[in-house]
């Protein structure tokens, strides 16, 4: 865990992150202007998920004030369709459910995405009743210092989020955009709460589905973003997900499929971008430091598909051998060489947990 001179540091440097961030231009993905840079984008992973319980109002707050380009929520259904912000629809290890006697009986065994897990769903659900819960850290053994927080915070909605930017971007004086993921969005629509008709809906009541909008829509699901392309017709660019092994759920070509240069080519007839693990931007080797850089970039931007990988962290436990600092697995390493080395890939972006730390790898780029 960060000591005190850790803590007081990373503040300082949240302190300053308004300043860092304020040269940040309009949505990369779209027309980024003639006369402006396109700036790599900091997006604050479930917030500023490194100090506050994930998916969370403070978490997402604290990513736009440390200077976050993007907060960025993955949006699940409850039983009335309403769309909230959680990581997964399995609730039992991010809310404090399992002290709420009344939902003892809502703990069942579910089928998601081909994989059996016990837990509390959201789709059990209704609003009200998820309105009563209460946020906890997800990894408190690795993250002990955000667990002062549990049971400070409700699971907000997705247009509570939105409600948060707009205050947010009056009162910082900049622009900050949301980065949403329809999450399990296959499996929601075989429940009869498929997500892409109330998150549409919720970007267009909000005059944020319009080309120049600072918002992405990313999914795991190939064919959930095909569909947001040509049913919706959604005006913000898409984001397509991927992970270093296996498929997409009910799909029959691997990731790997998807990024090579032909499927690269095939994702940039209706996508905007990627956001693959950052072990597909630079691997490791056997004994876990970096290895070479592969040449997914340089095939993304070949066919105009930029590069946002998904996570850097700061403790130990998440960095490659070569920048660990001491034998805490839980400490800080060296997290701003990190992403330093990644961003000279040529990258257009990142997923952080902690937003201070991405915006300064930025600056010193």
């Amino acid at each position: 865990m960060a000591d005190r001179r850790q803590v007081l540091r990373f503040g300082a440097v949240a302190a300053a992150a308004p300043a860092l961030g304020g040269a940040v231009a309009s949505p990369a993905f779209a027309d980024a202007g003639k006369h402006r840079p396109v700036t790599t984008l900091v997006v604050g992973h479930r917030g500023a998920s490194g100090y506050r319980p994930e998916h969370t109002l403070a978490s997402y707050e604290l990513a736009a004030r440390m200077g976050a380009d993007y907060m960025e929520p993955d949006l699940v259904s409850t039983k009335d369709g309403v769309l909230v912000c959680r990581h997964e629809p399995e609730i039992g290890g991010t809310t404090n459910v399992a002290s709420h006697p009344e939902f003892a009986d809502r703990k069942r065994t579910v089928v998601l995405d081909g994989v059996t897990v016990t837990g509390w769903w959201t789709q059990d659900f209704t609003l009200a009743e998820l309105k009563t819960l209460r946020a906890v850290e997800r990894i408190p053994g690795t993250r002990q210092h955000n667990t002062l927080f549990d049971g400070r915070f409700e699971v907000p909605t997705f247009q509570e989020l939105l409600d948060l930017r707009k205050r947010l971007v009056k009162e910082l004086g900049r622009d900050i955009g949301v980065f949403p993921e329809t999450k399990h969005p296959t499996f929601f629509r075989n429940l009869g709460l498929e997500l892409e008709t109330p998150l549409v809906k919720i970007l267009r009541r909000n005059s944020l589905d319009h080309r120049g909008a600072k918002v992405f829509i990313q999914s795991f699901e190939a064919k959930n973003l095909k569909t947001l392309a040509d049913h919706y017709r959604v005006e913000v660019p898409l984001v397509f997900l991927s992970s270093a092994a296996g498929t997409p759920f009910n799909d029959t070509r691997t990731y790997a499929d998807y990024l090579t240069p032909a499927g690269l080519k095939e994702l940039s007839e209706f996508i905007g971008g990627i956001g693959p693990d950052k072990s597909q931007i630079i691997p490791r080797n056997a004994d876990g430091t970096l290895a070479t850089p592969t040449s997914l970039v340089k095939d993304a931007h070949r066919v105009g598909v930029k590069v946002i990988p998904y996570t850097f962290r700061a403790e130990n436990t998440f960095l490659p051998t070569e920048l660990k600092v001491g034998t805490d697995p839980n400490g800080y390493g060296k997290a701003i060489d990190e992403q330093i080395t990644f961003l000279r890939t040529g990258i257009d972006g990142l997923f952080t947990d902690q937003s201070d730390i991405g915006v300064l790898a930025r600056s010193l780029v």
